[in-house]
């Protein structure tokens, strides 16, 4: 964290990263919680399980996805895949205070949205698609990189819009983490995008943004 830019190559085409440090400064708790039920219900009013696809967020990743490399019906962006829950009747599952209000962002957003621990990461950065014989251990396990699109870090691949690293997963005694965003840059603007991170926090009153900007 700082306030020098970040240095990073883009090589997919099509898509803005929302990156955004943040700092705990609550447990969560009751104004949490409401924010969980709030944008759960936000999306069932706004989206449908049927047409999901057709909204031009969802549909802007899906293309996004194709463009990369890989199929977004066998590998949906995570964003999708939560929304899919929610629309079929589940709730947004109370994880930890800076995933919480990173799965509400995602949620807001409808687009797939990242939170990595202080000290997890290095740059500079590079946003390309994955190559052959790539692979991390995800948060679901082994996951072959090839063709998805990748946020690469110079330690190697970092995060893909599918399934989060264990590398920088956050802990309990996490304070400080920095949160990435996928935006599909046709369907969604950056200064809306930090509009809703910087709303969103005001309301769960958990996380301060020490920093917002566009890559």
């Amino acid at each position: 964290m700082g306030n020098d830019p970040i240095a990073i190559r883009k090589e997919l085409t099509g898509w803005t990263l929302l990156w955004a440090d943040l700092e705990l400064t609550g447990s969560g708790g009751g104004r949490l919680a409401e924010l969980r039920k709030r944008v759960a219900e936000s999306a069932r009013d706004r989206l449908d399980v049927k047409t999901l696809s057709d909204d031009p967020v969802v549909g802007g990743l899906r293309r996004l996805f194709k463009q990369a490399g890989t199929d977004p019906s066998r590998y949906r962006p995570a964003s999708e895949a939560l929304l899919r829950r929610l629309l079929k009747g589940a709730e947004l599952p109370e994880i930890s205070p800076l995933v919480d209000f990173n799965n509400c962002l995602s949620v807001e957003l409808a687009v797939p949205c990242c939170v990595m621990a202080e000290g997890t990461f290095e740059a500079p950065f590079v946003w390309r698609s994955g190559e052959s014989g790539e692979s991390y251990e995800s948060l679901k396990g082994p996951f072959k990189l090839e063709g998805k699109p990748l946020l690469c870090d110079a330690l190697g691949p970092l995060d893909t819009p599918i399934t989060g690293n264990v590398r920088v997963k956050v802990t309990e005694e996490t304070r400080c983490a920095s949160l990435v965003a996928y935006l599909p840059s046709e369907s969604v603007r950056f200064e809306n995008a930090q509009e809703v991170l910087k709303s969103l926090a005001h309301d769960a009153q958990v996380v301060r943004v020490l920093r917002s900007e566009a890559l």
